[in-house]
């Protein structure tokens, strides 16, 4: 069996991550993430369902999801899966757009899986630059060559990508958003909400993809990828993220990232180094 190695690196220069799976074979849980993924297939086939879609992925097939696109894959043969990706901020993406198209508004991906060469060209280039640690103006470039492809062919305003909910699955969602860091119920969401369990559970998970515990999971998440980056020990990290104990935490950030807490805080702890040589 091919031997598995995930490779993830910062680029402060970017301000974007990017991922490199070689070997893989866990699936992914059905998740969504805070920020931009660009990725693309180098081997293996999986199945995604993604929007409450199923696509097959394989060698070529390009992936893009919007900030909220609930998404899982599974292998669907026997070979492992090698991946690249690029995982890019909204924040950073506001100014990528106005960058490219002189309005300061996100952009929203209407297709999550296509094939298209010219794409292809800029996303695999850029990506071994970046993770080859390439400085040279040829990467910036490349960055917005791609994102203005993107936008130009599959782009259209991100609000018309989220799917429309009752105000009592937002009510839900704020909730959950205000008190991650706790021990939260089901009843509680309920009563703020003002739904029943039954009805909560059924129009949340048909509103948002994911089910009200689903979400809840990616918010600290994505909380604790914040404090990780900023060098937080993740014992601690855990610990303020409300997971109950840093076993279950690290289980749930290797589920849904391919990495484990440490392996994600040293990337940053290393980019930090590299600057701190760079100025001396």
């Amino acid at each position: 069996m091919k031997k598995e190695i995930k490779t993830a690196v910062y680029d402060e220069e970017l301000r974007l991550e990017a991922y490199r799976f070689e070997g893989v074979v866990q699936p992914f849980p059905n998740h969504f993430h805070e920020y931009y993924v660009i990725g693309f297939v180098e081997d293996g086939q999986r199945i995604l369902s993604c929007r409450n879609k199923e696509y097959t992925i394989e060698q070529g097939s390009i992936v893009l999801f919007n900030p909220g696109d609930n998404h899982g894959c599974v292998q669907s043969d026997e070979r492992a899966f090698d991946y690249r990706g690029l995982y890019i901020s909204q924040e950073r993406m506001f100014d990528l757009a106005e960058e490219i198209t002189g309005r300061r508004e996100l952009p929203g991906f209407r297709e999550n899986v296509i094939y298209d060469e010219e794409v292809g060209c800029y996303l695999r280039p850029l990506h071994e630059m970046i993770m080859d640690g390439d400085g040279s103006l040829r990467k910036e470039e490349t960055l917005l060559f791609l994102i203005s492809v993107l936008i130009q062919n599959y782009g259209q305003p991100f609000e018309e990508c989220i799917p429309e909910c009752s105000q009592e699955i937002e009510k839900a969602c704020a909730y959950m958003e205000r008190h991650y860091s706790e021990r939260i119920y089901l009843d509680s969401i309920c009563h703020y909400a003002g739904l029943s369990k039954s009805t909560l559970l059924r129009a949340f998970t048909k509103s948002k993809g994911v089910t009200p515990y689903r979400y809840l999971e990616a918010i600290r998440i994505n909380e604790a990828k914040r404090l990780l980056a900023t060098g937080t020990p993740p014992a601690e990290t855990a610990m303020q993220t409300g997971f109950s104990d840093q076993s279950h935490f690290t289980n749930y950030f290797s589920s849904f990232l391919g990495l484990t807490p440490g392996v994600y805080r040293e990337i940053f702890a290393r980019a930090d180094k590299d600057g701190e040589q760079n100025e001396e």
